[in-house]
């Protein structure tokens, strides 16, 4: 294989080397091949970028049918698979695939790298735009085509709640629906609702067109598993279930604008309850008169501090006399966090039943709420809807399926606050699933950290694949896309032989060695948000 580059157009100042599998014990080579021409460039800088890695066949002295690994077989040569998150605007409508010819020429480097596959972000609306009972996956199937031809294995997200980065606009039939019906959305104390992010409460109530949003949810997976069928276990051996805001399951605590900023680190606030929409206060209000104090069920802690506010304004979260150790707050604190366990063990279970009969891993996400961690109450984490990390664990255990983590790359050195604490929190939710045997894929929130993603990784038996996001205009930069490949080569556990590599004009070609080497680390990037 070559690998043909326009290296002045990329800004590179020095050849980037490519390890290829031939198949066990075997030698293969790889070639660099500059050029000043600029064919092959798209109009966008993402385009560019990855247009400037194209794939071109040359006799390698090898049977390609031979080397050429079956994508249905597990990779063996490292403990943990690798996949990398495809752009988030990949599909924009059911009919159009975005970057097209640049997510093609990316996948072959992927290949090439060593990756064992790519994560797809599906989302509601382009699958279900106009009705609650017809469905289009013509982009999305073409997407997982171009998969299968450069022969990677495909993880799937299906995202069932908003996005921000970029916004994905609701199906037009949920926002007829909610129009008539704001409620249908979690709300905050103020009033303002988080758009697209259904009422954990309303999940077995009647309120879409006379179905339930389980049902929704239900038929949505049901039409995936049936459109995508003869591509189980050869082709996509992961999927992932959207369980709440960015497909993770918690509360959205904190504004979407904040939520993946590049500057959430400083002076971040604990955020907010969300439990003010008419279906959640019904539910609040039926526990609490069952629990005998009716009093209790008339609205959330009156007392909690606002969204960037610390734990000491308003008295609920004080570490010392705070309400939230009085029976009032942690009534209300169990019942709000079962909710949301609720709502994932319901989501949970119906994903297990549609893709029982599967040969794929179903996993769903949770966040990793970092602030305040050190704090007594832990009132970001809270206010997420996590209180224990076991009780989460023993939940997707029960349905059979992995926990997604994201945040691999934090470290408490980029600590939001004196008492955050991202290390501590990834520890106790990795030893958690640990405990419960459940299998963890870990990801990145921002670009780089590969030292720290390194040390998770080898931190816990119970990580078995990580996904870095995400493919796009600062994946393929002349600044990340060396990086990126040295932390792959260390991943992949290979070593290039540096003392035979042969110069022969514009080429460079290196033969390529099994031999197990430690990862390569690299410098932290400053942390960004995942947007194309």
């Amino acid at each position: 294989m070559e690998i043909s580059m326009i290296h002045r157009q990329a800004g590179l100042t020095k050849p980037e080397l490519f390890p290829v599998r031939t198949g066990a014990g075997s030698v293969s080579s790889t070639k660099l091949i500059y050029s000043s021409n600029r064919v092959g460039f798209c109009t966008t800088t993402f385009k560019r970028r990855c247009a400037g890695v194209k794939v071109v066949r040359s006799e390698i002295g090898v049977d390609e049918k031979q080397s050429s690994p079956s994508i249905s077989q597990p990779n063996q040569t490292r403990p943990v698979r690798l996949f990398v998150g495809l752009p988030i605007d990949s599909v924009s409508d059911c009919k159009t695939v975005n970057h097209g010819k640049a997510i093609a020429a990316g996948l072959k480097a992927l290949k090439l790298l060593g990756a064992d596959g790519v994560d797809l972000p599906v989302h509601w609306a382009p699958v279900q735009p106009d009705s609650i009972d017809r469905f289009d996956w013509t982009a999305y199937v073409t997407l997982a085509q171009m998969v299968r031809e450069a022969g990677l294995h495909l993880r799937v997200s299906l995202n069932l709640y908003p996005s921000p980065f970029p916004r994905f606009p609701l199906p037009e039939w949920l926002k007829r629906v909610s129009d008539s019906d704001p409620d249908l959305f979690i709300t905050d104390r103020s009033g303002r609702r988080r758009e697209g992010c259904l009422s954990f409460a309303a999940d077995e109530l009647p309120v879409l067109s006379g179905k339930t949003p389980l049902q929704a949810f239900e038929a949505f997976f049901s039409s995936f598993r049936d459109s995508f069928s003869d591509l189980f276990g050869s082709v996509i051996t992961d999927v992932m279930i959207g369980l709440g805001p960015d497909g993770e399951l918690r509360y959205p605590s904190i504004p979407a604008k904040d939520a993946r900023s590049k500057t959430a680190g400083v002076g971040v606030g604990v955020g907010e309850f969300q439990c003010y929409d008419k279906y959640m206060l019904a539910d609040l209000k039926r526990h609490a008169e069952k629990s005998g104090q009716p009093l209790w069920g008339l609205a959330g802690p009156h007392d909690a501090p606002a969204y960037n506010q610390s734990p000491e304004n308003g008295g609920f979260f004080k570490d010392h006399g705070g309400s939230w150790e009085s029976s009032y707050g942690q009534f209300f604190i169990s019942w709000y966090t079962d909710l949301l366990l609720a709502h994932g063990d319901r989501v949970l279970s119906i994903a297990s039943k549609v893709f029982d009969v599967l040969p794929v891993r179903i996993s769903g996400k949770i966040a990793l709420v970092d602030a305040w961690h050190r704090s007594r109450a832990r009132p970001a984490e809270l206010m997420a809807g996590y209180r224990d990390y076991d009780a989460i664990a023993r939940m997707f255990a029960k349905n059979s399926c992995g926990v997604v983590v994201p945040g691999m790359e934090m470290s408490d050195e980029e600590k939001r606050n004196t008492s955050s604490s991202p290390e501590s929190v990834m520890a106790e939710i990795l030893a958690a699933c640990e405990r419960h045997g459940v299998p963890v894929t870990g990801e990145n929130y921002g670009a780089g950290g590969f030292g720290r993603i390194k040390k998770c990784l080898m931190s816990s038996s119970a990580v078995k694949t990580f996904t870095y996001q995400r493919m796009g205009v600062e994946f393929f930069s002349p600044e990340h896309w060396p990086q990126f490949t040295a932390f792959v080569r260390g991943f992949a556990e290979m070593e290039l032989a540096g003392d035979d590599v042969v110069s022969s004009g514009d080429t460079l070609t290196l033969p390529m060695s099994a031999a197990v080497t430690p990862a390569t680390s690299a410098r932290r990037d400053e942390m960004q948000a995942q947007a194309v």
